[in-house]
């Protein structure tokens, strides 16, 4: 259960399924999927040691405790039961006793007023119903001036992740994920939007900026397969296609993927924007 209510509850549902059981499972794989936004997400938050820190859709933790590591105290907020318990975990394990973890939902979770310094996410808040009373939520927990900073995807046709996809739908069905829509992975692809949508939450000093890093797919092509055919979404998809078709459409991504192994594995380019904003 929920330590709060939950206006999502389509997410609340997928996080606290197979998805949510996936990522926690296999945190190794999804972290080296985006640890390489740790470093400039957290210079542009600007942490210091006395702040107290808030991740908003924090997963399995790793963000937190990276901040916690260079703050006064981190608390992190999220969906997922199974990813909260391996953030927990991993959180005691690592010997960090001032890191705290809360399930809710950032949209209306009742935040104590004027709690944070900075509140953080890495590819956390693109799923809020209603992004403006999300982020004037948050907004309410930081106490003034307190920084907001966030990564979020692009638009998908500029990843490389795209041209796997490309060679999937060859022979499988898969939604059209280039399409506009105001929640979803690519809900703050346009930076328009997230200025409006932060300007309507009360934030001033918003700077949108570009970001490429690499994201680790697998040790090598068959892996990097293997590891998308097993991800929720790809599941949720094909859940009705024939056998014979999932397995030529894995066959393709394979060989779609051996275009960027390299000794260091399966890497293919990503495209983020780089997010901050003040609390007005």
């Amino acid at each position: 259960m929920a330590d709060t209510p939950i206006a999502n509850t389509h997410q609340f549902e997928a996080w606290n399924g197979y998805e949510g059981r996936h990522w926690a499972e296999h945190q190794a794989r999804y972290d080296a999927l985006n640890d390489s936004l740790n470093g400039p997400l957290l210079d542009a938050a600007a942490l210091r040691g006395t702040d107290t820190v808030l991740d908003i859709g924090c997963g399995n933790g790793h963000v937190t405790r990276l901040a916690a590591r260079s703050a006064h105290r981190a608390v992190g907020i999220d969906l997922s039961t199974p990813m909260l318990e391996r953030a927990r975990a991993t959180a005691e394990t690592e010997g960090l006793t001032h890191v705290t973890h809360v399930q809710g939902d950032a949209q209306v979770h009742p935040f104590e007023r004027a709690t944070f310094d900075v509140a953080l996410s890495r590819y956390g808040v693109m799923f809020f119903t209603d992004p403006v009373a999300a982020f004037t939520n948050i907004a309410g927990a930081l106490r003034p001036e307190g920084r907001l900073a966030f990564v979020c995807p692009q638009s998908f046709d500029r990843l490389d992740q795209a041209r796997i996809f490309e060679a999937v739908a060859q022979y499988a069905p898969l939604p059209d994920l280039t399409a506009a829509s105001k929640t979803g992975p690519a809900s703050f692809a346009d930076p328009a939007r997230s200025r409006d949508v932060l300007s309507r939450a009360g934030y001033t000093s918003i700077e949108v900026e570009p970001l490429e890093t690499h994201q680790l797919w697998g040790a090598d092509p068959a892996d990097a397969s293997a590891f998308l055919f097993g991800w929720g979404p790809m599941r949720h998809w094909l859940r009705d296609t024939p056998a014979e078709a999932v397995a030529r459409a894995r066959d393709a991504a394979t060989e779609a993927f051996t275009a960027y192994a390299t000794e260091a594995g399966v890497r293919l380019r990503s495209r983020s924007w780089l997010v901050t904003a003040t609390r007005g």
